[in-house]
């Protein structure tokens, strides 16, 4: 089971392609940069991209809707 749950962050972001995107863009970021926002006993995931989303889900991640 993916954590944390796709339908949960939904309420938030509110549309799945945009959630695609914010996830893989900042999923790329913490690759390039190595900067994570959390500790990294916090994460549940090992891989970026989970960790991506797990930020989005905290509300770590901020991003704007054109």
């Amino acid at each position: 089971m993916i954590y944390p749950s796709i339908d949960k962050i939904l309420n938030t972001v509110g549309s799945k392609y945009i959630l695609a995107h914010v996830a893989a863009k900042r999923s790329k970021q913490m690759h390039a940069t190595g900067h994570y926002q959390m500790k990294e006993s916090e994460y549940v995931s090992k891989k970026d991209l989970g960790r991506a989303l797990e930020e989005i889900d905290k509300g770590l991640v901020h991003f704007k809707h054109n």
